[in-house]
This record gives structure tokens, C-alpha cells and sequence, in this order.
């Protein structure tokens, strides 16, 4: 038991000399112009070592008290008093092996990692295509949020001679604007509207490295509509959203209040926790209690409650005229989920399901069926 107790305080202060080895590196790199020191994320990482070593320093306590114990208790109950440290360690470890890992994992999976910089996440994903590529003309756009962070946007102009509108695109989760909005902004200007592709923060042109399935993008939503008035784009002001993008929308509505003319959700998702388990599930892993880790951890780590980002209920909020588009062979959110989330809308509403459509856009999978759907929403206002 001694053994342990030794261990764990050895880790412990391994963690926090590792932690002051790292500032020293980055301090040194960046002073010599090796390394933006400001490119690395040390709040997450130093957290990862704090938490890891208050909890190697708190076992270590609580093995220290349990050893405490009289000498004269210790002969009269052996059994007890090691059945007792046993089921401690074996607390402390499950703790440490289970937090940690989810930790990381949560932080992998919300962070993306820029081109020449260091860090945990997936890369930060780009826009490949562009609008004239399609034959459409295009002008791109800087929506300025703080000093040092804004989105990129493309402004489509429809080639009628007068707007019927506007329509604002948001992708979904590490989707850019010229991997998945594109193609709806060819319909959108061909009926008759303007067009304003943005790429959420940590992706394609824009500033950032993170991605909250909807959280934080819910303000990218809200800026990207003012943007749209300061540069006197037209009414009314439509707003279509693809998976993240559509959560990021229902909860712009609900959370911070805009009213858009209409809304166009494709592919949207109904809970989070649901949307994390499904996931785990099509990777074979175990969706209880990891769902629950990754969001507990993914709140932490961006300060916002996770467990209460649920589009199902962001749906109750809507009033203005909205189209749902889902694919029924959806390996991630299920049919009944969406039509609960549809049921909840308040204004009017069409659902259309594609029986041949997953987790894709119905655009690339039945474009005059898309086609039509957006049309009639269109022409309904």
C-alpha cells in the first residue's frame, strides 16, 4: 500500500513537472521565434494536468487515511481493512483511466488543428470549391466578430434582374461553404435570391479552432444575419442549415432570439447526448457511459451545458414558416426523432423524408425532389 501511495504522488508531481517543462518549452520556442506560443491550447492541456494530478494527490490522501487506522483495529478486522484499500485504489484507477481518455477525446473531437501549428484535434478542414465553379459569380466577404476573430463568406447575388430575398447557408459539423452549400445556393439564386455562404468559426476561411455541434455557432448565425442588414442585403431573410448547422439555427431562434421569414433544416438532429451515442454505437463503442463523459468534458472544456443543447426542444420556438428535410436510411438521428422535433415546430411546416437519403444532403441524392421542396417553401411566403 505504501508502494501506491509513493506512486501516486510521483505522478502527481510528474504531471505538474511536465506541465512546467511544457511552459518552459513554449515560452523558450516562442522567444526565439521557433513556435507561437499563442497558437498552443494551455488552458485544455494545463487542465488535463491539473485535474490528473489533484486526483493522483487525492488518492494518495485517502490511502493515507485509510492506513491511519489504529494498529489495534487493523488486527481485530485484517479482512475488512483490506477489502476497504482494495475498493479505494480500485476507484481511484477507474477515475483516473476513465476521465482521462474522455477528456482527451472530447477535446479531439470539438478542436480542430490549423495547418503549422501544434495541438490536439482533426485538421481544420478548407474550401476546396468555389461558387464560380458552378458558373456562379461571387465576392468573398470578412464578417468582422472581435479583433482577432471573424467568419468568411461568399455573397451570391441571384442573376435576376430583382431579389426575391435573402438566403443565408450555414454547414454542418467541419463542413465548409464550398463542400456543402454551393450546390443549394445554385437553386436558391436561380429562384430568384441572394445568397450569403458563411463558414462557422474553425473551418474554411473563418478564424477559430473549435466546433461545438451548434453551441457557439448559434452567435455565428446571429452575426451573420446583422452582417447581411449592415450590407443591405434584401427581405425577407431565409436561413438554411445542414445537421450542425440546422441546431445551430433552431437555437439562435430560441436562445438568442432572431426571427427569420423562414427556416430550411436538412439532416437536423434532435438531442445531443442522442446524437454523441449514435456515433459511438456505429464505432462499436459503448455508448453508456462515454456519451455522457464526452459531454460532461466537451461542457467543461467550452463552458456551456451540453445536456441542454437539444434542437427538440429549440423546435417549440419556431413560429415562421419552416421545411425539414431528412433521409430515412440516417445512420445517426431516426426518423421518429425528426418527426418529434417537427411536431414541435408552431409555425407552418412540411416534412419531407427521402427514403433513398442517409446522413447526406437530399440535393446530391434527389435534387429535383430538393428542388421542388425549397420551391414550394419559397413561393408560399
Amino acid at each position: 500500500m505504501k508502494t501506491l501511495r509513493r506512486s501516486l504522488v510521483l505522478t502527481g508531481a510528474s504531471s505538474l513537472l511536465v506541465l512546467v517543462g511544457l511552459i518552459i518549452v513554449l515560452v523558450t520556442s516562442h522567444r526565439l521565434g521557433l513556435f507561437n506560443a499563442w497558437q498552443f491550447p494551455f488552458k485544455q492541456v494545463g487542465a488535463f494536468f491539473v485535474f490528473g494530478s489533484m486526483a493522483c494527490f487525492t488518492s494518495a490522501l485517502v490511502l493515507g487515511r485509510s492506513q491511519s487506522v489504529s494498529v489495534t483495529s487493523r488486527r481485530q478486522h485484517p479482512v475488512k481493512q483490506r477489502r476497504r484499500r482494495r475498493i479505494l485504489v480500485l476507484v481511484a484507477v477507474l477515475l483516473l483511466s476513465i476521465n482521462g481518455p474522455a477528456y482527451l477525446m472530447a477535446y479531439h473531437m470539438t478542436h480542430v488543428q490549423i495547418p503549422g501549428t501544434f495541438g490536439i484535434g482533426v485538421p481544420k478542414p478548407g474550401n476546396t470549391s468555389k461558387p464560380s465553379d458552378r458558373g456562379l459569380d461571387y465576392a468573398t466577404h470578412r464578417i468582422p466578430i472581435s479583433d482577432s476573430a471573424w467568419l468568411e463568406a461568399w455573397r451570391v447575388p441571384t442573376p435576376a434582374a430583382t431579389s426575391r430575398g435573402t438566403v443565408i447557408l450555414f454547414p454542418g459539423n467541419l463542413g465548409t461553404k464550398g463542400s456543402q452549400l454551393i450546390s443549394p445556393a445554385q437553386t436558391f439564386t436561380s429562384l430568384g435570391y441572394d445568397c450569403l455562404l458563411v463558414d462557422f468559426q474553425g473551418v474554411g476561411g473563418s478564424s477559430g479552432n473549435t466546433a461545438t455541434i451548434g453551441m457557439k455557432e448559434a452567435k455565428d448565425v446571429v452575426r451573420a444575419i446583422a452582417y447581411a442588414q449592415e450590407i443591405g442585403l434584401p427581405s425577407p431573410t431565409i436561413l438554411y442549415g445542414v445537421s450542425m448547422g440546422s441546431a445551430a439555427i433552431l437555437r439562435a431562434i430560441a436562445v438568442e432570439n432572431i426571427t427569420p421569414s423562414a427556416v430550411i433544416l436538412e439532416l437536423p438532429f434532435a438531442r445531443m447526448l442522442n446524437a454523441i451515442r449514435s456515433r459511438l454505437r456505429y464505432h462499436h463503442f459503448p455508448a453508456f457511459p462515454t456519451a455522457e463523459l464526452l459531454l460532461f468534458w466537451g461542457s467543461i472544456q467550452h463552458g456551456m451545458n451540453g445536456f441542454n443543447h437539444n434542437p427538440i426542444n429549440f423546435a417549440k420556438d419556431v413560429n415562421c414558416p419552416t421545411l425539414v428535410i431528412h433521409g430515412e436510411q440516417d445512420k445517426w438521428t431516426t426518423v421518429a426523432e425528426v418527426e418529434a422535433l417537427f411536431n414541435n415546430l408552431k409555425g407552418p411546416k412540411q416534412l419531407v423524408i427521402s427514403s433513398d437519403a442517409g446522413h447526406h444532403q437530399l440535393i446530391g441524392v434527389d435534387r429535383s425532389l430538393w428542388d421542388s421542396s425549397v420551391s414550394s417553401l419559397l413561393g408560399a411566403l
